[in-house]
């Protein structure tokens, strides 16, 4: 089995992967809505997330809003927001991209493209978008699908 990627490859969709791409100087975005799922006591929170690149495909930043617990959810603030942080990208194209596992911890969360390696021998590495887990890549790294 192969090792940790460098890069993974991730193609436009039009479910979670409906807005990555390029912005017109090449940094590579990821824009998203990560969820906190709700489990016993804790019940849960959505988020809106612009995960932002160089060229090479590292991560140089990230934006993350709360949202709260879904039960209460303001779906027009959220919408609202997401459109703003994908605007405030200018002109963009949606195509697929390349880009490095990473992880960031914002509100008591880890939060990116986080690298889970093999828990048997005969297990493989994966990369999961998290919180929420929605978005599972396996090798080959360069295929550009996930599991959900």
């Amino acid at each position: 089995m192969g090792g940790r990627p460098k890069l993974i490859a991730i193609d436009h969709d039009d479910y979670h992967a409906e807005h990555i791409g390029c912005t017109r100087d090449g940094r590579r975005f990821i824009l998203t809505n990560p969820f906190d799922p709700a489990i016993g006591n804790n019940p849960g929170c959505e988020f809106v997330a612009l995960y932002i690149f160089d060229k090479a495909g590292q991560l140089i930043d990230a934006k993350i809003d709360s949202f709260g617990p879904r039960s209460g959810l303001d779906e027009d603030a959220r919408s609202s927001l997401y459109e703003e942080r994908l605007t405030s990208l200018g002109d963009v194209s949606i195509e697929r991209i390349e880009v490095a596992p990473f992880a960031v911890e914002r509100f008591d969360l880890e939060f990116g493209l986080i690298a889970r390696p093999p828990q048997e021998d005969d297990d493989a590495w994966a990369v999961e978008m998290q919180p929420g887990n929605y978005m599972a890549f396996f090798e080959p790294w360069d295929s550009g699908e996930y599991d959900t």
